[in-house]
């Protein structure tokens, strides 16, 4: 690994979870107060919002987005859309920080030159989980996705490319990032139930910031 993040008090050594998937503990200990303030004028602009399924179903998770595009699910299905369904204005842009903090650190994974376009934010309360999935609606599978944890602690549920693939369990803390691509892109993947707790940035939640190439 690069010295990109050495800056960091006292982080953990990155840990590899598969064979393309890294975990770099505390990576983004120093921007998140940065962070947390632009999810503060996104959601201003695009606010969180529970959306349905295809099938119906309301999403435990509130969502906002921002970049080029968004991730949206309604009844016509999981798409990434242009315009936000609620206000029908333009996503607000992709923050340069974003960015940033997600390129340097799908770099340090392996995965150089990687631009997002598009970020999807999650807020989860105490007790709401997000359960395994793959990030599939992208266009090229070559560009991985990058994670990045803010606030309350939670446990990622990391699998593989088959849903009925044993599972890791991999506790994410404050300003952990997550980077997965290559061998391991499509692998499933979600979040066990948050606890309850109070922290200092973000309150009685937890943030996720994904950031991806969805065009």
């Amino acid at each position: 690994m690069a010295d990109l993040f050495d800056h960091v008090p006292s982080p953990q050594a990155p840990r590899v979870l598969a064979p393309g998937a890294w975990l770099l503990p505390g990576a983004a200990l120093e921007q998140a107060p940065a962070l947390f303030r632009l999810i503060g004028e996104i959601a201003a602009a695009a606010p969180f919002r529970h959306m349905r399924t295809p099938g119906g179903g309301q999403m435990s998770v509130a969502m906002t987005g921002c970049g080029d595009r968004s991730w949206v699910t309604d009844g016509k299905g999981y798409r990434y859309s242009p315009t936000d369904p609620q206000t029908g204005a333009p996503w607000p842009s992709l923050p340069h920080l974003f960015h940033d903090v997600a390129s340097r650190a799908a770099a340090e994974a392996g995965f150089a030159g990687f631009t997002p376009d598009s970020c999807l934010i999650n807020r989860y309360a105490p007790g709401i989980r997000m359960g395994l999935h793959q990030d599939r609606d992208e266009r090229d599978f070559t560009q991985p996705i990058v994670s990045i944890s803010l606030g309350l602690p939670a446990m990622f549920l990391f699998g593989g490319p088959r849903r009925a693939d044993p599972v890791q369990r991999i506790g994410l803390n404050h300003g952990d990032i997550l980077v997965w691509g290559g061998p391991a892109r499509l692998f499933h993947h979600g979040i066990g139930p948050v606890r309850d707790g109070e922290h200092p940035l973000t309150g009685p939640f937890r943030f996720n910031l994904t950031l991806r190439r969805a065009c």
